[in-house]
C-alpha cells in the first residue's frame, strides 16, 4: 500500500497564500496522474485539480484563475499553489494519484484554515 504524504496546509488570512506539496515515490509519479481534492466539515470531497504525466491540467470551477497545480519530475512532486485564497477553501486537501479505479492512492491530508 502507497501511503502518499501531504504538507504545506495551515492558518492563512483571506487573501492569503499557501503552497501545498506531495512527495509520491518516484514509480508513481512517473506514470500516475496527479490530483488534489479537498473536503470541508459536512461535504463530499470533490477535486480542485489535476495534472496529467503530459502537464495537462483541469480546475474545478472554485479554483480556476486562483490555484495552480505543477509537477516537478526532478524532485517527483505535485503542487499546488494556491492564492486569493477565501474561507470557504477551508478544507482538509488531499493529494491523489491516479492509474487506474483499482490503482489509485490517497495521502492523510493538510488541513488549510482560511481566517481572520
Amino acid at each position: 500500500q502507497v501511503h502518499l504524504v501531504e504538507s504545506g496546509g495551515g492558518l492563512v488570512q483571506p487573501g492569503g497564500s499557501l503552497r501545498l506539496s506531495c512527495a509520491p515515490p518516484k514509480y508513481i509519479f512517473s506514470r500516475y496522474m496527479m490530483a488534489w481534492y479537498r473536503q470541508a466539515p459536512g461535504n463530499q470531497r470533490e477535486l480542485v485539480a489535476r495534472i496529467t504525466t503530459d502537464d495537462s491540467t483541469n480546475y474545478a470551477d472554485s479554483a480556476k484563475g486562483r490555484f495552480t497545480i505543477s509537477r516537478d519530475n526532478v524532485k517527483n512532486t505535485v503542487y499546488l499553489q494556491m492564492n486569493s485564497l477565501k474561507p470557504e477553501d477551508t478544507a482538509l486537501y488531499y493529494c491523489n494519484a491516479y492509474l487506474t479505479d483499482a490503482y489509485q492512492f490517497w495521502g492523510q491530508g493538510t488541513q488549510v484554515t482560511v481566517s481572520s
